[in-house]
C-alpha cells in the first residue's frame, strides 16, 4: 500500500481477437518477461482447441464458463484472537476470485504432460468444464476448508 493517496486501477485494453478484457487479463497472467505476443498466441490456440474438443462451440464462451466454474466462492483467512489463530471463512471478492482461478489454472496446466502449453491449457480448461481436474480439486479443497471452519464465521474480518 502506498504511503500517500490511493492508487487507482489501470484500465485494461480488450484483446485483439475476442475483444474481451478477461482474455487480456489471462494473457497478462500467462506471459513471462513481457512476451505478450507469445502469451496471446498460446491463449488463442488453447481457446481454439477447446472449441474443437466441444463440437465447435464458441471458444470464448467455453473459456468464460470454465473460469466461472473454477472461481472460489469462499476462502479461509487466518485471524489471531486471544493468542489463538482461527481460520475464518470469508466470501471472496470478484477480482480476487478471478485471480485465484487464473493462478490455479496456470499452475496445474504448467504441471501437465502434454507437448505444448496451448494443449496443456486447453486440456485443463476441458477438465474444468467436465468438473474434474486439478483446478476443480483445488477449488473444492478451499470450499471444504471453509465449510469445516464455519464455526468461526462470527470472527469475520
Amino acid at each position: 500500500m502506498p504511503r500517500r493517496g490511493h492508487v487507482s486501477k489501470r484500465e485494461l485494453v480488450p484483446d485483439a481477437l475476442y475483444n474481451s478484457k478477461l482474455v487480456t487479463r489471462f494473457i497478462n497472467c500467462l506471459m513471462y518477461s513481457g512476451k505478450k505476443n507469445i502469451g496471446s498466441r498460446i491463449v488463442y490456440d488453447a481457446i481454439e482447441k477447446l472449441s474443437k474438443f466441444n463440437n465447435n462451440e464458441n471458444g470464448l464462451e467455453l473459456f468464460k464458463k470454465a473460469i466461472d466454474l473454477a472461481k472460489p466462492i469462499v476462502e479461509v483467512r487466518s485471524k489471531r484472537i486471544g493468542g489463538a489463530n482461527y481460520q475464518v471463512p470469508i466470501e471472496v471478492k470478484t477480482d480476487r476470485a478471478v485471480a485465484l482461478a487464473f493462478r490455479w489454472l496456470l499452475k496445474f496446466a504448467r504441471a501437465r504432460k502434454e507437448k505444448s502449453m496451448a494443449e496443456r491449457l486447453s486440456g485443463e480448461l476441458a477438465e474444468i468444464l467436465k468438473n474434474t481436474g486439478a483446478t476443480m480439486k483445488k477449488r473444492d479443497e478451499v470450499h471444504r476448508m471453509a465449510e469445516a471452519n464455519k464455526a468461526f464465521a462470527h470472527y469475520r474480518v
